[in-house]
Parts: C-alpha cells; sequence; structure tokens
C-alpha cells in the first residue's frame, strides 16, 4: 500500500516548476501563458510511457489530456481536472519571491500554491505512478490540465466542452475546491467536499444624464448622482436565504448554541443570526445562503469641470442554487424600485449555479469518504457549496457528479486556506502534498479499478 512519505516529494518537485512557469493570467485573451505549464505536464507524463494530447483555442493557451484506457466501455470513468493558470500578484506585498518556488521552513511559497497547482501537481504524480505500475482500470483514468480557469473558462474548459469533449468526458470528475478539515469541541473532524458552486450574474448598469457646466450644478441631471443612489440601494439590498441540505449539513457540524442553529436554519432568523457572528464566518455564512449583490467599479465622467452625462456600474451578482437569470433581473428590479427603468442593463458574464449529488448513494462519494479515512479515522465528509467560480460547473451542467476535494494537513485549515488563496505570500505545507498525492492516487484505483 502506498504512503503520502511517497509522494511528497515528487509532488513537491512538480509544484516548484509549475510555479516558476509563472502562467499568470489576468483576464485578457493573450495572457495566461498556460502552454509553459502544459509542456511541463506533458513531458512529465509521456515519460510514463502515456499518450497525451494538446489543445490549442489561441496560440500560447494550451490545455493538455492524458488517459490511461479502460478495459470495459460501461464502466464509470474519471477525470483529474487541475487548471494550469494564476492569479496576478504584487511582489511588493510578499516577503519571498512569488514565482521563486522555495521550500522554506516546511512550506512551498508561490502563486499557485494553494490555487490551485498543489492540487494539479499532485494529481498528475498520482497519474504517472498509476501508469508506470502498469495499472489497466475497468474504466478510463483522465488527467485534464487545463487553461483560463481563473478568466472564467472560455479558453480552457468552456472552449473544451464545447469543441472536444470527447477529449475530456468523464462519469466523475475531482478538481478544487475542498479538503479543509475543522475539528469540533467532542474531537469529531469533518472534512469539506464542495458539491455545487453559486452562479454568476455579473452586470452593468448604464446610467444616464445630461451633460452640462459643472460650475452650474443646480437642478442638473447628473448622471453620476443618480449612480450613487443606486449602489446605495444596490448596497441595502438584501435576498431571500436559501436553506438548503448543504447549508443544514454545514450548520449541524458547527459548535453553536441551539437557538443560534435554529436561526440559521430559518428563512426569517437568518439575518439576525448572522449578525451575533464573528464578522469572517458571517460573511462567508451569508455567501453561501444569499445571492449577493455588490456593486464594485463605476466608470463615467469626462472633466472636473463636466457634469456626467454616462456612468456604467458594474456589479458582482453571485446567485444561488435554484436561480435564474429572470430571477437576477427580478431581483435588481426590487433593489432599485423606481430608479429600474433609467438604466441600460448589460450581462458582462453569466453562468447557473450548478449543484451535484453527494451522499452514501453516490459512488463518488462514498469512495471519497473512504479514503479520507486515510488520512483521518472517523471524520465524516462535509457537503459545501463554493460562493466563487471552478471548471467543475462545466461537468455539472451535463449531468456530471464533479466534486471540488483534495486532503490537507490539519496546518491547513479554512482560515488559513482561505487568507492565502489569491493572498499575499501563498504557500502549502509538505504534509498537505503528501497527503493530496495518495489521495488522489487511492480515489483512482479504487473507483475505476
Amino acid at each position: 500500500m502506498a504512503t503520502p512519505e511517497e509522494f511528497t516529494g515528487p509532488t513537491t518537485e512538480l509544484l516548484q516548476a509549475l510555479i516558476r512557469n509563472a502562467c499568470v493570467n489576468d483576464g485578457t485573451p493573450d495572457s495566461g501563458d498556460e502552454t509553459r505549464n502544459a509542456d511541463l505536464l506533458v513531458g512529465y507524463l509521456e515519460g510514463a510511457g502515456l499518450e497525451v494530447e494538446r489543445f490549442t483555442p489561441r496560440p500560447g493557451r494550451d490545455s493538455m489530456v492524458a488517459r490511461i484506457e479502460g478495459t470495459d466501455p460501461e464502466a464509470s470513468s474519471l477525470c483529474l481536472m487541475g487548471h494550469i493558470d494564476v492569479v496576478p500578484v504584487n511582489p511588493d506585498g510578499w516577503r519571498e519571491d512569488p514565482f521563486g518556488g522555495e521550500v522554506i521552513d516546511g512550506e512551498v511559497w508561490g502563486r499557485g500554491a494553494i490555487d490551485m497547482l498543489n492540487l494539479t501537481s499532485s494529481m498528475a504524480v498520482a497519474f504517472r505512478r498509476l501508469a508506470t505500475e502498469g495499472f489497466r482500470p475497468k474504466g478510463d483514468l483522465i488527467y485534464f490540465g487545463v487553461g483560463d480557469e481563473e478568466a472564467g473558462g472560455v479558453w480552457g474548459a468552456e472552449w473544451m466542452v464545447e469543441h472536444h469533449w470527447d477529449a475530456i468526458a468523464a462519469d466523475y470528475v475531482l478538481t478544487e475546491l475542498g479538503g479543509w478539515s475543522s475539528v469540533d469541541d467532542h474531537g469529531h473532524r469533518t472534512v469539506t467536499v464542495n458539491v455545487g458552486e453559486k452562479g454568476l450574474g455579473w452586470r452593468r448598469l448604464r446610467v444616464h444624464g445630461t451633460p452640462g457646466h459643472g460650475s452650474m450644478p443646480f437642478g442638473a441631471d447628473n448622471a453620476l448622482i443618480k449612480a450613487a443612489e443606486i449602489v446605495r440601494r444596490l448596497s441595502e439590498y438584501r435576498s431571500t436565504a436559501h436553506i438548503d441540505d448543504i447549508w443544514r449539513s454545514k450548520v449541524a457540524a458547527m459548535d453553536l448554541p441551539d437557538e443560534l442553529r435554529h436561526g440559521l436554519t430559518s428563512t426569517e432568523h437568518i439575518y439576525a443570526s448572522l449578525q451575533q457572528m464573528p464578522v469572517p464566518v458571517a460573511r462567508m455564512c451569508h455567501a453561501e445562503t444569499h445571492t449577493t449583490v455588490s456593486p464594485n467599479v463605476v466608470h463615467g465622467g469626462q472633466k472636473t469641470n463636466t457634469i456626467p452625462d454616462v456612468v456604467d456600474i458594474d456589479v458582482d451578482i453571485r446567485t444561488v442554487p435554484g436561480t435564474t437569470r429572470d430571477d437576477v433581473e427580478a431581483m435588481l428590479r426590487d433593489a432599485l424600485g423606481d430608479m429600474f427603468d433609467q438604466v441600460d442593463v448589460t450581462v458582462l458574464q453569466h453562468s447557473d449555479p450548478t449543484a451535484c449529488e453527494f451522499g452514501p448513494s453516490n459512488r463518488l462519494w462514498e469512495t471519497v469518504s473512504r479514503h479520507t479515512q486515510i488520512a483521518y479515522p472517523g471524520a465524516d465528509l462535509l457537503p459545501g457549496l463554493i460562493v466563487g467560480g471552478t471548471d467543475a460547473r462545466f461537468y455539472r451542467e451535463r449531468g456530471v457528479t464533479a466534486y471540488g476535494a483534495g486532503i490537507f494537513s490539519p496546518k491547513m485549515d479554512f482560515a488559513t486556506f482561505g487568507s492565502r488563496f489569491h493572498g499575499n505570500d501563498e504557500r502549502i505545507d509538505l504534509d498537505s502534498l503528501g497527503l493530496s498525492g495518495n489521495y488522489f492516487y487511492g480515489i483512482a484505483k479504487d473507483l475505476v479499478g
């Protein structure tokens, strides 16, 4: 039987190389340069005798796919999917070189160490080891190193699903985010596996006014002043709480007084209950149970002495499961009231929320649960909802069971994970790398073997 220690060294080395390639995706079409990390992974897996395909939707924006063919076409297949791009970084905020990939005090430092090159590398190491051992699964085992996750997947998973679905199709998928754990006052540990994620409803609200000289503002039709009122109304809007089995499971696992626990599972009392909790915890709990509306960017005005006639407000809307495009418009209408008809609404980005089956009756859930016991005997899986976005949604939209999963050491609790995710001094401990490599190795061998 394999042990986590056997995976630590290879995963560390591959993670360091992925970090040093600095595949930074700033959201523009020609950023990312994921070809560098795709080349690295292609060479790494071809070294085990695997046939690897490369896909290029745009120069420099490669994704790659490797496959261990199954012996039974009817057997279930599994895809291990890791993205190979990272978000931008401000080096001035870092203690160490963000693209140095150095091991310091038992941790690998660098952009992508948490999001998600640690899992991308541990999946690759597990996949390569299975190949070198001559693993012949019943169902196909797929490794998918995908680009452009950090900008919505236009040149990555979305493009692959639309143009090369046969290359990446699977019955089950494991990807980010998940794997942190917590222990209650009685010593019982839960490990989070995310089974769904909120939808994306980015909208641009264009506010119109009448231009004029800034020296005569009395009675002016100032688009900026109207925009300020719109921002105020958006900031005060309260959506209806969404209480589902995922949320109830989370509340049940939290150490809370009974009264607070009841309040958090009541649409009538949840808002008041959130106000009784520490702000960082309440912020996450609110995001997991509400469609959120956050006006984050304003464009407008031409000159200090000119009354603006056009102002654009970009609004980040994240929708809970069950929310549709029509629901988003209805919420904006409700929030803005009589001002809704004074704005032009444009869709910047939209994806529906997704969630998939979980629990003992689901084979992937049961397998993940069993292999979680290797790291944490007696631990229970806790289903979670991601408040951001991942490439898992492209699979869930096609009825595939896709989980955000992993396994981290006790050092990497949610607070630590969250503080380093897209943050300064991003780093991951070596113990977590070994645990994850062994985890994916065991799940793959069990599920499709």
